[in-house]
């Protein structure tokens, strides 16, 4: 598995990709650095790059999380919601067919791999407040904002 640091407006992040795709993106916990000449590690970057310039709303880079049937069900679910919009944890849930499952859809939105690009930041609480976020609740707010501020809304 091939292994690259971004830099990133959030702070530095740490991405890995297989043969069958990106497997984890998430923000770095140390100050070690790895350079790649992975193909698909280059592609991340640059979509990365776009995606923070608020030129890109959607990514290609292929993506191999790895997690169990529930766990991928939820972050397939999350990819589905669009570019600056948001839904609460029990309309997740109801997305995934799982009205019930709410406790263990936000479990696994907790768990998602790859931040971003799966955006479980784009998920708030059914009360109306933002909710949690593993990155850091400041890090949510920055990517709904930046959000908001190029879709329009």
């Amino acid at each position: 598995m091939d292994t690259l640091t971004i830099s990133t407006p959030l702070g530095t992040m740490l991405a890995k990709a297989d043969k069958n795709g990106i497997c984890l993106l998430d923000f770095a916990k140390s100050n070690e650095t790895f350079i790649s000449d992975n193909p698909l590690l280059l592609t991340l970057a640059t979509e990365l790059d776009e995606y923070f310039e608020g030129k890109r709303r959607e990514f290609t880079v292929p993506l191999a999380p790895v997690g169990t049937p529930f766990q991928l069900g939820v972050w397939g679910v999350l990819q589905r919601i669009p570019y600056g919009e948001t839904v609460s944890y029990a309309k997740e849930a109801a997305m995934l067919g799982r009205p019930s499952a709410v406790r263990a859809v936000a479990n696994a939105n907790g768990k998602n791999p790859i931040a971003i690009i799966i955006p479980c930041h784009r998920i708030i609480a059914s009360v109306g407040g933002i909710g949690g976020y593993s990155g850091g609740v400041w890090r949510k707010e920055f990517l709904l904002s930046l959000e908001a501020k190029h879709s329009g809304q």
